[in-house]
């Protein structure tokens, strides 16, 4: 089947850019002489991910505890939840995990989170590892204190079916940086405050097996890794968006775009499509080097954005667009960020040039709990 002849929206993967971006990340972090572990949150996607292991990452990160259940049972073996993890339900869903064989492991930046978890693994007669996550900028979750770490790891000591395995960080203020020589200077940063804390640990006979770093515009700029990281754990390399595009002025790199239809023309510059926020989300970026003007960039009009976004609208204010096309053409769509729009989608269409090669189901799209 040719792509064009797929019901619009549909989601469309680009099979050889998106094979270019997974064999020149893993080259990356083998140059580096580091772990590649990547977030799998960014596709949601067991097919992407074992193309990845095949490509030689360690294992892959997810976000919540309903994708780590849907990638394990598609034969991944080896997973971080690179989120903080609490309930009891949630942690006895874990102990399942691992007492099915797989290797888990789960973000901590509190002793309660710790404590609770404990209680639960010594009743189901478990042990499950924990990363503890630094904050190195972000301003989200994760330690930011010294004094906190070290009674974070006491708790860790004190709980024998805990196995502290290590750190995570995520530098997700790259993405607002103003240029690529403050983006070097804040991914410097962000490495050495997450080996800080791993010196910490190694102070208090806590050794870390992983210190994991993740962030896409730092590696996607063959940004340096310092001594003491491990392991990269980058996302949005695998299909790339606009906003990545912007980070490396380099829009080659994008896998993903979502097919629409030319729905309406009511007047002599505006065009409807029949995508809206449903399928594409309204979220924007606006600073720094992934900032990125409209709702989505079209594939095949260099310079034309979306203007805005209805549910079920997209709205393309663009004399030049609005006279090359017609009601009933479709067109191609790069997503400002691929993440959220990859999880209103059940399924995408694997392309081999202009050719439909596999529908590939989005297996982990809805699992938030």
């Amino acid at each position: 089947m040719h792509y064009m002849d797929l019901d619009t929206p549909y989601l469309l993967l680009d099979e050889k850019r998106l094979r270019k971006n997974l064999a020149d990340m893993q080259a990356y972090a083998d140059a580096h002489h580091v772990a590649l572990r990547p977030h799998t949150k960014t596709h949601k996607m067991p097919a992407i991910a074992q193309m990845q292991m095949q490509q030689g990452a360690c294992g892959i990160a997810v976000a919540k505890v309903g994708e780590a259940e849907e990638m394990a049972r598609a034969g991944l073996a080896d997973i971080l939840i690179a989120n903080e993890i609490v309930g009891v339900q949630k942690w006895q869903r874990m102990a399942a995990l691992v007492k099915a064989g797989c290797q888990l492991s789960f973000g901590v930046d509190a002793p309660c989170q710790v404590t609770g978890a404990e209680a639960v693994f010594a009743e189901t007669g478990v042990c499950v590892s924990v990363q503890i996550e630094i904050e190195v900028g972000e301003e989200r979750s994760g330690i930011i204190r010294d004094e906190d770490f070290l009674a974070l790891l006491a708790a860790i000591r004190s709980c024998p079916h805990i196995h502290f395995k290590g750190l995570f960080s995520h530098d997700g203020n790259t993405y607002r940086a103003k240029d690529l020589a403050k983006c070097k200077a804040l991914a410097a940063k962000a490495q050495q405050r997450t080996v800080h804390f791993a010196q910490l640990a190694h102070e208090q006979g806590m050794d870390c097996e992983v210190v994991s770093y993740g962030a896409t515009p730092t590696f996607m700029n063959h940004i340096d890794i310092l001594p003491g990281i491990t392991e990269l754990r980058p996302g949005t390399y695998a299909l790339m968006d606009a906003a990545q595009g912007h980070a490396i002025d380099d829009w080659s790199r994008c896998a993903a775009t979502v097919l629409a239809t030319v729905i309406s023309k009511p007047t002599d510059t505006r065009t409807i499509l029949d995508v809206g926020a449903k399928g594409l989300t309204k979220e924007t970026r606006t600073e720094g080097i992934c900032s990125t003007r409209g709702m989505g960039m079209l594939y095949d009009f260099p310079g034309v954005s979306i203007d805005s976004l209805f549910d079920e609208h997209a709205i393309i204010l663009d004399r030049g667009f609005h006279d090359r096309v017609q009601i009933g053409d479709k067109v191609r769509i790069i997503p400002v960020h691929i993440c959220p729009v990859c999880n209103l989608y059940d399924k995408a269409a694997l392309l081999d040039g202009e050719t439909v090669k596999a529908i590939l189901p989005i297996s982990c799209r809805g699992k938030i709990q």
